[in-house]
């Protein structure tokens, strides 16, 4: 498929490990994975030669550090269009005023929508299909009214992340249980596209492939996912540290990619 026009010369994305690219490995990339914004910019890329992209994500951020640290950045680039996803590392933590994290979700989006640029926001993804997390499904399914409230409100986009049911496959996701492989940056991409309004040559990837586990091989790997991935997030979340301590944005300033 040709490349086709579009209005967006420059392109801001803002958030967490969603947003960076966690889970879609690239060795040849910044920080050593893709994801989904990047290839929604090469998308827009090829149909603009003076289209920029800025990536200013980095994984563990709150919604807090997110906007302190990420939107006044955003802001001087004068974008025309933006993405911001953030939140869910604040409902995983063990108390969080959700009604608190959609005031701050709908500030941001108020400043963004106010220079012109075109915002899109996602819902959270509905857990109810993890045993692990289905357990704060409420404070989920509340912060994405809060979106949807938002981007009503304002004239934002919504990425409907809650409704995007093939999601439930676990080959869609990473061996970490918290952020998505390839296929799921890549169904990402496209529902971000799609969103937009903008024909696209993307395909989906197939979900990786992975056997229905024997009793003990589901233990097996029930153990090594406790060792190698959430007794770590367990104790950054009690030493206050992140993954994301040293790291700097992949794409700091508007560039080609």
């Amino acid at each position: 498929m040709d490349p086709v026009s579009h209005p967006y010369r420059r392109y801001v994305a803002l958030g967490d490990s969603f947003t960076e690219g966690v889970g879609d490995v690239d060795p040849a990339r910044p920080n050593q994975v893709r994801g989904w914004a990047d290839r929604v910019a090469e998308v827009l890329g090829r149909a603009a030669a003076d289209f920029g992209y800025a990536n200013l994500a980095i994984r563990g951020r709150k919604l807090g550090p997110i906007v302190a640290e990420q939107l006044e950045h955003a802001l001087a680039m004068e974008p025309d269009l933006v993405t911001l996803y953030g939140g869910a590392n604040d409902i995983l933590r063990p108390s969080v005023d959700v009604d608190d994290l959609g005031t701050m979700l709908d500030d941001a989006v108020a400043r963004l929508r106010a220079t012109g640029a075109r915002v899109l926001v996602w819902t959270p993804f509905d857990p109810g299909g993890s045993a692990t997390y289905k357990l704060l499904r409420g404070r989920f399914a509340l912060y994405a009214e809060h979106v949807r409230e938002t981007a009503d409100r304002h004239g934002a986009d919504v990425v409907d992340f809650w409704r995007l049911r093939e999601y439930r496959d676990w080959g869609y996701w990473d061996e970490d249980r918290m952020h998505m492989a390839a296929p799921g940056h890549q169904r990402m991409a496209i529902e971000v596209l799609d969103t937009l309004g903008l024909d696209h040559d993307l395909v989906p990837l197939a979900p990786i492939s992975r056997q229905v586990p024997s009793r003990r091989e589901a233990w097996q790997q029930n153990a090594d996912w406790m060792r190698t991935s959430a007794a770590p997030w367990v104790k950054r979340r009690l030493t206050g540290t992140s993954s994301g301590d040293g790291l700097s944005p992949r794409f700091p300033e508007l560039t080609r990619i």
